[in-house]
Parts: C-alpha cells; structure tokens; sequence
C-alpha cells in the first residue's frame, strides 16, 4: 500500500511526462486541421483533393494525441514495460468515447498494474522474457479489459442519459441552457460530454433553430484561446512548453479546435478544468442574452461568416476568454511554488 501512495504523489510528474510527449502531436495535428479548413474556407472539413488529405493527416495526429499521453504517463511510473499497456488503454478510452480523461485514467492504471507486474519474483531464466513479453501481454490485457467492461458501459450510461436530458430541457431557460452547455463544451474537450453538447446544437440546426450553436460556437473556441492569453498574461506560473504551446492553442482556436487545451488540463486538472468551465459558460450565457445564431455545425471565428450577430459573437468570446484566464491565473501558482508543493507532498527538504 505504501509503494502504491508513493506511485501516485508524484501523479503531477506523471501527468506532465505524458503532456511532454503528447504536445507535438495536438500541435502537429491541430495545425495542420486548422490549415486545411482555413484556406477551404469554409467551417466544416475539407471533402476532396489535396486539403482533405491534409485535414485527414491532421486527424491521424489527433488521434494519436490521447494513446500517447496514457503510454507515457504509464512509462513514467513503470518505465518502458508500461508505455504498451498505457497507449494501447488510451487508444481503448479513445473508442469508447472516453476522451482525454479517459487516457489520464487508462495512463495510470497502466503504470500502477505494470508497476506491480514488474515486482512479482520469477526464475532467473524468465526474468529476460518478462518486459518484452509477460508485462506487455498481461499488463494490456488487464488494463484494457478495465477499460473496456468496466469503464466502458458506466460512460454510455452517462452520455445517453445526458442526451436525453438536455432534449428535454430544450429552450425553456436561455441562461440555464447557457451555462450548462457552455461548461459541458470546455469540461472534457473533444470527449464525451462536449459531444453530446455539440450534438445537441447541431441537431437544433436541422430544425431552424441557430441560437443554440451560436453559444455552443463560442464555447468550443473559449478554452484553448483563454490559456493562450493566461500564458501570456502570468508567463511566470507556466512551463516553458506550455508557453510555447500558447501560439497553436490560440491558431486552434480561432479555427474552432477546442482541444488545444487539453495540454493544460492534463498537466494542471485540478486548477485548469473548472476554469475552462466557468470561462466556457460565461461565453455561452453571453451569447444566448445577445441572441447569437451560428449557421454552421462548428466554432471558432472562422464561423463568422454564417454568424447570426458577428458582433455578439465576438463579445461573448472576449468574455469568455477572459474569464478563462482570469480565473486559471488566480488559482495557478508560480512554477517554483508547485515544484515546493510537490516536494512537501513527497516529504523532502528543501
């Protein structure tokens, strides 16, 4: 029990082995999306020639993003015998519909089961075999099993049963349907629940009705631009990759690409995650008061124009934005203040 306590205090460490890998592929792949649609011009993917095929490389980064992250949050808690289980668990995450958070859970709990895997006593003449064969094999299969019989069926629970609710909410309170879908966008970013919001609005769409995308619109490019602007505003309380990550946070999006924010709530969810929430909810609300309409089953500014009211768009963004970085700032520490915290949290000196 004491090894497994020790494992998890430094989870930050591991969080953010795994965002250092992961970060050039969000910014290799969103770039290369955020290309594509741009000079196609219009808000929706690329459906033929030489801009597709770049979208589609994009995707395939993309789709890389959340396996690569579990591998190496597992490979730093196990070292190399965990990188396997960990990015094949996240690939699984990934399937189910589990998102980024679905790939941190799936990273450690293939660091902690390959972890525990490498301390079991072999003879001498297996233990060659047991990081390139036994851990691989059993480690992939426990891990995925759990992801898949276990976490899986719980997560398609939540989603249906979300779905079915915001159906029956409908347009009855513009703020609470604000709220509630602003912080839905911005909770998991590309995972589960920011589909079944984005779903929900572009669904209204096919009914005439574009005054749920416009907020939904505003949402989805709130959190990446919101921690381009934090950096920018307290450097100080940043990683040097996460300053350098803020230029692609904010190119995806203006594009509409919400999970360029995902590199800053993987390493910091605690503090991140609540505040892309509140920030996304104070775009949404801002655009549902202003009677926003968007045309178009995407977000961004690159939506703008098929905008019903181009200039409360904006201004819901800016709010948005700005309380994003507002709030993420406030409750961010400087660099070397974390460093201290983890150190007391491991019980060291210093």
């Amino acid at each position: 029990m004491e090894d497994l306590l020790d494992l998890l205090k430094r989870t930050r460490q591991h969080l953010m082995t795994g965002v250092s890998y992961m970060i050039p592929f969000v910014v290799a792949g969103g770039i290369l999306i955020a290309v594509s649609v741009a000079l196609y011009g219009q808000p929706s993917a690329p459906e033929y020639g030489v801009l597709s095929d770049v979208f589609n490389i994009g995707v395939a980064g993309f789709s890389l993003m959340v396996p690569i992250l579990a591998g190496y949050i597992a490979f730093s808690m196990a070292d190399r015998p965990g990188i396997a289980p960990g990015a094949i668990g996240g690939y699984l995450a990934n399937q189910i519909g589990a998102g980024f958070l679905g790939g941190i859970i799936a990273g450690l709990l293939a660091g902690i089961v390959v972890y525990y895997l490498k301390k079991i006593k072999v003879p001498a003449n297996l233990r060659s075999i047991m990081p390139i064969l036994v851990i691989p094999i059993f480690g992939t299969l426990i891990v995925g099993g759990l992801i898949v019989w276990v976490i899986g069926s719980p997560i398609a629970g939540i989603m249906a049963g979300l779905t079915a609710w915001l159906k029956g909410m409908q347009l009855a309170n513009k703020i609470i349907l604000g709220i509630i879908l602003g912080a839905m966008i911005a909770f998991d970013m590309g995972g589960p629940v920011n589909k079944v919001a984005f779903t929900f609005a572009v669904g209204l769409i096919g009914e005439g009705i574009i005054t749920v995308m416009g907020p939904v619109g505003v949402a989805i490019c709130t959190p990446p631009i919101g921690m381009a602007v934090a950096t920018w505003l307290a450097p100080h309380k940043y990683t040097v990759e996460e300053r350098e990550n803020a230029k692609a946070a904010l190119i995806m999006g203006l594009i509409g690409i919400t999970e360029g924010a995902i590199p800053y709530a993987a390493m910091d969810p605690v503090r991140v995650i609540p505040s892309l929430m509140v920030g996304g909810a104070a775009g949404s609300v801002t655009a549902m008061l202003l009677n926003v309409g968007n045309n178009a089953p995407w977000g961004g500014w690159i939506v703008l124009p098929v905008v019903q009211n181009i200039p409360g768009y904006i201004i819901a963004t800016i709010v948005g934005v700005a309380v994003t970085a507002v709030i993420v700032n406030v409750l961010k520490k400087p660099i070397e203040e974390k460093e201290n915290e983890d150190l007391k949290i491991e019980g060291l000196d210093f």
